[in-house]
């Protein structure tokens, strides 16, 4: 993976803006540690970071190649699973490779295709193509959004970049974040809603979407989304088509010229990546693959277990190493490491997160960095699968807001009530999920019930899967290492999107599908084991560092957080003891990461000097 930065202006001459352009692309390095380049003409200022993956030695950008002798020039963060085929297809149109990299087949399929290219690639992917003649930009991003990609347009002048950070480089963004943008952190936070950037004028390309900037303006352009029909396939074809797919999606994803692994917890989706990378490096007569797992220096005394956790991973993963021989390292991240890590978190995010959840994979990502560049990862198979708890919980399949974000009030009463008042946080939640709503894409004739988790499963698939898959991106990223998501192929997700309920939730258990199609894939006690989410510690030790920072935070009158919020709602939560009943975010935030993302949001409107503008 890499970072792609740029500047468009009608009206400056960006020949004398390099200083600007570097700066801009310099604030990516973490992205692409390996190498740079820019590629600068009078209107156009093209930036790139580069993670060496495939073909060191020719992919190198700014890509540029000349058609009718001017320059179509490219900057590309991602990976095709896909290219072989597609060479094999512009090499049938008259087009000649250079490189055996797939950053010129993207190149090329542009060329080929326009902005009809996209729907050509698999893989994940963000990228730009200038074209010069033209004086017109091409954005797009993969279906699911698994790579980021922001923009700011204003006037005359159109800015890119992998990050926000990328942007707040130029001297005329500013860290202003506005009355949406409060509501954005302090309702809908540690989510976003699809779009947006947060700060002020700052916007993000939408999954399955590209972007024209010329001179008439800016024009958007849907080539992919979901699309409702009835599923024809038995439930033996069904079974054997996911089996297929997503062995098909774990061998394509293991491409690389430098040293891979996985990501092993010992559940159902890590466990099935693993298998069928395992299987593959082995008939290349390569291996043993290298996994990975990460645990908490203690947990086994503190943890405990509930409907959401249901146990630990631990006993899993060590049947996994055995049975596919597997060369493993376990990553133990202390108390004291994770709270020194939530500051480099938000740097990583360039907003407040997911709280101790985002630095332990930071911290995670750290160490597997040290012995290999590319992971493959089992996340995103409960979005495709239906495998949260509130796809079975009554009370949020009753829920009228996001099912992930039922604990609203315990987030909200600890704004400042003038604050609140003024910014309605309950209205705005409450458009965003109807706008949300809207989006389904429905199957006539369907059940109420069936209906309904049609409903969750887009959610979840457009507004809660993005969070995850953006932690993924910037926690990997920080450290240089790229993460591939198989479950996100999105034939896998086509597919397995239009399958009835009764036979995803197949022997009447969650992901009953998906355990069907891994049955002699997987140890039986893998197969038919409980969800348990990715870990985060139990550790009291942790609660008190967290009751300490924001402590500091209400006792600092300086604190740029403090006018912001009620400040004995806060130390009510900071006194209070046990814990809430659900998390109010997702399956693992409860209060010690309520105090934690309070403490988040103050670090972030110090480092990144945000002007509050209300």
């Amino acid at each position: 993976m890499c970072g792609i930065a740029g500047w468009i202006d009608w009206e400056r001459d960006l020949t004398r803006e390099g200083a600007v352009l570097k700066a801009m692309t310099g604030t990516l390095a973490c992205r692409g540690p390996d190498d740079h380049g820019y590629w600068i003409s009078r209107h156009a200022a093209i930036g790139h970071r580069r993670l060496i993956v495939i073909d060191p030695a020719g992919g190198a950008q700014p890509m540029v190649r000349e058609r009718g002798g001017t320059p179509f020039v490219l900057s590309y963060n991602g990976e095709l699973y896909n290219t072989a085929e597609l060479r094999r297809e512009l090499e049938s149109l008259g087009y000649t490779f250079r490189t055996r990299s797939d950053t010129e087949v993207v190149l090329l399929a542009y060329l080929a295709w326009g902005v009809r290219a996209p729907e050509r690639l698999n893989g994940i992917f963000a990228f730009a193509v200038w074209d010069e003649a033209g004086q017109r930009l091409f954005l797009a991003r993969d279906r699911l959004g698994v790579k980021p990609l922001f923009y700011v347009a204003r006037g005359p002048t159109f800015l890119f970049g992998s990050e926000p950070k990328a942007l707040l480089a130029h001297p005329e963004v500013e860290p202003v974040v506005d009355a949406e943008g409060l509501v954005e952190i302090f309702a809908v936070g540690p989510a976003r809603t699809p779009g947006h950037g947060v700060f002020r004028d700052v916007r993000e390309l939408l999954p399955g979407h590209y972007l024209v900037w010329d001179r008439q303006g800016l024009h958007h352009g849907c080539y992919w989304r979901l699309e409702s029909r009835p599923h024809a396939d038995p439930p033996a074809e069904t079974v054997a088509t996911v089996r297929e797919l997503l062995a098909d999606a774990a061998r394509r994803q293991l491409v690389s010229d430098v040293p891979i692994c996985t990501l092993l917890s010992g559940g159902l989706d890590s466990s099935a990546i693993t298998a069928f990378a395992a299987r593959a490096v082995a008939e290349r007569g390569q291996g043993p693959l290298r996994t990975y797992s990460v645990d908490y220096a203690g947990n086994e005394r503190f943890f405990r277990p509930d409907d959401f956790q249901p146990e630990a991973d631990a006993p899993y993963v060590a049947l996994m190493v055995r049975t596919l021989g597997t060369d493993h390292r376990v990553v133990r991240i202390t108390t004291e490491e994770l709270v020194e890590a939530l500051p480099r978190a938000v740097t990583a995010r360039d907003l407040p997160g997911m709280a101790d959840i985002d630095a332990s994979l930071l911290l995670f990502c750290r160490e597997i960095k040290q012995g290999a560049t590319v992971a493959l990862s089992g996340e995103c198979a409960d979005e495709v699968f239906c495998g949260y708890p509130w796809f079975y919980r009554p009370d949020a399949l009753e829920a009228r807001t996001f099912p992930w974000s039922l604990k609203v009030d315990a987030r909200l009463q600890v704004l400042d009530p003038g604050l609140r008042a003024a910014l309605r946080p309950e209205e705005y939640l409450a458009d965003r999920y109807q706008q949300a709503l809207a989006e389904v894409p429905r199957l006539d004739g369907e059940e109420p019930a069936a209906a309904r988790r049609r409903e969750i499963a887009y959610l979840t698939l457009t507004r809660w899967m993005p969070v995850l898959l953006d932690r993924k991106d910037r926690m990997s990223m920080a450290v240089g290492l790229e993460v591939r998501v198989p479950f996100c192929d999105h034939r896998l997700v086509e597919y397995v999107w239009n399958v009835p309920w009764e036979l995803k939730t197949m022997g009447g258990r969650e992901k009953g599908l998906l355990r069907h199609a891994l049955a002699g894939v997987l140890p039986e006690q893998v197969l038919w084991r409980k969800k348990s989410p990715y870990p985060k510690t139990f550790n009291p030790a942790y609660l008190a560092a967290m009751r300490a920072w924001v402590q500091s935070i209400l006792d600092d009158p300086a604190s740029p957080l403090r006018p912001l919020v009620d400040p004995a709602a806060v130390r009510a939560l900071v006194r209070a003891e046990g814990e809430f009943d659900i998390p109010w975010f997702g399956q693992l935030m409860r209060r010690p990461q309520l105090l934690a993302y309070l403490a988040q949001v103050d670090l972030w409107l110090r480092k990144y000097k945000v002007r509050v503008a209300v």
